[in-house]
């Protein structure tokens, strides 16, 4: 069958991946001039397969005053004149309801492990080198509270399986030497030691190549999809400025760019841009951590990359217009300091905004539409690069008439 993936991000190269894999013809559509250069260009490298908890939890809702009215606050909301953003707003606080955000969870876990599985594959047999480590996840808490609830979550987890352990400040300092400037600060650490990184703008560069020269996959960069054309319930053909691109099946994983896209077909996507940054510095031998590091109160995730440090954090909702990015990034790296002042040289930071594409329940949106071969992978918010390969394997599984790890209702378009 003649596949034509839109859009060259990380959620569409391993689309792309998994199609070739079944032994279709793809041809893959992307607006930019190269690979993973939107949501996947910097974001925070953490592959956390075991962290995939839903945004929309209802421990969120007291918090919520405090952080949309706080300057520093992680959260913030610039209200507009948009009634997709309200719209957004008010299904988020629906997905809150405890049961729903519980169910949520388990649904997410679920395609985490379906995702763990299909990058381990992936990387065995292309070795592609993207500064992939296995180095655990350490969640550091500030106050004692949380840190309390949080041991008593994990001990659920682990009787269910999950390697996790609780430590002390002394025994997080002992597990990354790089928080003993922040030991006054912490509570104690969750860790997690399966839990991987790697720079998620170089593995889709290398898989793109891999598509390229191995598969021959053919990638037609500086392509933008202006819509689809339909005859009846079918798509027949990408429209593009070069010209309509014909397949026989069509798979959406543009992020934002997909909300417009599908809209000319009479669809309307639940997805609406969170605003995030990021800071990469060079790191400082001996001083930049080596453990993948959350620090809880700040809502900021620090990645070792080679010998490069990755800082994101931070959620706007504000739509695509970005007015105070300067400030933002001043207090990002202001903020990183707390917890790791001789990390590497922040003067040298490299910057970076981005908006992650995420519906109100945190989970993507994989599967059909009412068009018979227009098919979604899109909506992964902050989650796209750990769920990549799973929503993949699980969406090319679902075009070859096998039955998916997953349930896939749980993250149709009409869930």
């Amino acid at each position: 069958m003649r596949v034509c993936v839109l859009g060259a991000g990380v959620v569409g190269l391993t689309t792309a991946y998994f199609l070739v894999r079944d032994g279709h013809e793809v041809t893959l559509l992307e607006g930019r001039g190269g690979a993973a250069l939107e949501a996947s260009f910097a974001n925070g490298g953490q592959l956390s397969y075991s962290y995939v908890a839903p945004l929309a939890d209802p421990a969120v809702l007291p918090k919520l005053p405090a952080w949309l009215l706080a300057r520093d606050s992680a959260l913030r909301f610039v209200p507009r004149l948009d009634v997709d953003q309200w719209r957004w707003c008010v299904a988020f606080l629906r997905a809150c309801r405890a049961t729903r955000s519980r169910q949520t969870a388990m649904e997410l876990l679920a395609l985490g492990a379906s995702s763990r599985a299909s990058m381990h594959e992936l990387v065995q047999r292309e070795s592609i080198d993207f500064d992939y480590v296995h180095n655990g996840k350490l969640v550091v808490y500030r106050d004692a509270r949380e840190f309390d609830h949080a041991r008593r979550k994990m001990d659920s987890l682990v009787a269910a399986g999950s390697a996790q352990r609780a430590l002390d400040a002394a025994a997080c300092v002992a597990l990354e030497p790089a928080l003993e400037r922040a030991r006054p600060l912490l509570a104690g650490g969750i860790h997690t030691p399966a839990e991987e990184a790697g720079d998620c703008h170089r593995f889709g560069v290398a898989l793109a190549r891999v598509l390229e020269e191995r598969y021959r996959v053919a990638i037609q960069y500086e392509t933008p999809v202006r819509g689809i054309r339909i005859e009846g319930r079918r798509a027949v053909a990408a429209i593009t400025p070069h010209g309509d691109v014909e397949a026989d099946a069509f798979v959406v994983a543009l992020g934002m760019g997909s909300v417009p896209l599908v809209a000319s077909l009479g669809i309307r996507l639940p997805i609406y841009p969170l605003t995030g940054y990021s800071l990469t510095i060079p790191g400082a031998p001996g001083r930049t951590p080596r453990v993948s590091v959350t620090d809880l109160h700040r809502k900021i995730v620090y990645a070792p990359l080679g010998d490069r440090l990755r800082i994101a954090g931070m959620v706007e909702i504000a739509g695509t217009k970005v007015s105070q990015r300067d400030g933002r990034l001043a207090l990002l790296s202001q903020q990183a300091q707390e917890i790791f002042p001789e990390a590497g040289d922040y003067a040298a930071a490299a910057t970076w905004c981005g908006h992650r594409p995420a519906t109100p329940d945190s989970k993507p949106l994989l599967g059909a539409t009412h068009h018979d071969n227009v098919w979604l992978n899109t909506g992964h918010g902050a989650l796209g690069f750990t769920l990549a390969c799973g929503s993949a394997r699980a969406v090319a599984d679902t075009l070859a008439g096998r039955t998916p790890s997953v349930d896939m209702a749980a993250y149709a378009l009409n869930r």
